[in-house]
């Protein structure tokens, strides 16, 4: 049965469902369960040529896709999450210190983010007075980096955007909307201030 046929076959049955979530995450902690992550290396696809530091917290359970290209690089202490959605990282692209991206996330190739950027295609519900937050679940749109994008420190990307390529997202810009490719966006929220 190929994973896709399985995938299908899980989520098709509630009950199946959640006793694989209960026994891949820990629901308090939020993130896969130690055993999960010593087996990790086997279904992520990573290029041999890659490089994740080993402080990176790394929370990509195998129903979902974690896939690094080519001489790319995550730098220490970033956290990587795909447990809503896919992450996949290009070629020599270059994941910053203390950074953060939670999937569905897809980056190009030859993408630089530096310190602090945070990446988040997740939101959280909020419409109903009547419940909490937290009961209310969530939602995600996939964020798209294209190739060739520079995003300076501690810029904050959130769901549905995309960057298009050759741009540069200026340091401590909140990217609300798409950026069209060969500019460069800056401010809160971030607005092209020119081409390049």
């Amino acid at each position: 049965m190929d994973k896709e046929r399985l995938r299908q076959r899980i989520g098709g049955s509630a009950r199946l469902k959640r006793l694989l979530d209960l026994l891949i995450m820990n629901q308090k902690l939020t993130r896969p369960r130690w055993y999960v992550r010593l087996v990790a290396p086997l279904y992520q696809q990573r290029a041999w040529s890659a490089k994740i530091y080993r402080s990176v917290r790394m929370d990509t359970p195998p129903y979902r896709r974690f896939v690094i290209g080519k001489h790319s690089v995550v730098e220490s202490y970033a956290c990587i999450n795909n447990a809503v959605g896919d992450v996949v990282i290009g070629d020599h692209t270059r994941i910053g210190l203390h950074s953060t991206v939670i999937g569905p996330v897809r980056i190009g190739s030859h993408v630089n983010l530096a310190q602090g950027i945070t990446i988040s295609a997740l939101n959280h519900n909020f419409c109903d007075g009547g419940k909490r937050i937290d009961e209310q679940g969530v939602t995600t749109k996939e964020v798209i980096v294209e190739d060739d994008v520079w995003i300076g420190a501690n810029a904050v990307v959130l769901p549905g955007v995309r960057i298009g390529s050759h741009s540069v997202i200026a340091a401590g810009a909140v990217v609300t909307r798409d950026v069209p490719p060969r500019s460069l966006a800056a401010g809160v929220p971030a607005q092209v201030k020119r081409k390049i």
